[in-house]
């Protein structure tokens, strides 16, 4: 195997924010969990697949309940979503993923949230992925839009 796919890859971070993007970027908030924590991943890559080593404090979250604040993505049609992606950074296309694994976390609420283009902040049970099927690092269950001031 060649060097380059033995040795520790340091994840793409969080995604990149558009400074022409008309939404500001995602301020840190008092017990949501922060985005610098959830992109120190590093990640391995071998032929035929990039595998994810979570640093300890990472793996400490692995089925508690967080919150996240970010930029929904929907994965269903209209304007209510349960099933969505919750990035760092806002979309800046239709048709693009905003950031690598390391700054999105799949998001599945047990009520209906209302798709907005401003962050929103959902509390649910966290899942840490090191061997996901879909390449995804995070998924997050039993989740609940959170209203903030």
């Amino acid at each position: 195997m060649p060097a380059w796919a033995q040795a520790p890859v340091l994840g793409q971070g969080p995604g990149y924010h558009d400074p022409r993007s008309p939404f500001k970027p995602l301020q840190e908030r008092e017990g949501v969990l922060s985005w610098k924590l959830l992109s120190s991943v590093t990640t391995i890559a071998d032929k035929t697949r990039v595998t994810p080593k979570f640093p300890t404090a990472v793996q400490a979250l692995h089925q508690k309940v967080v919150r996240v604040q970010g930029f929904m993505m929907p994965l269903e049609p209209g304007d209510k979503q349960r099933h969505f992606l919750l990035s760092a950074v806002p979309t800046s296309c239709n048709f693009c993923v905003p950031a690598g694994p390391e700054g999105l976390v799949e998001v599945r609420s047990l009520n209906a949230v209302r798709y907005t283009l401003e962050p929103v902040v959902v509390e649910g049970v966290l899942a840490v992925l090191p061997d996901d099927p879909y390449g995804l690092f995070y998924r997050m269950g039993e989740a609940k839009e959170i209203k903030v001031r």
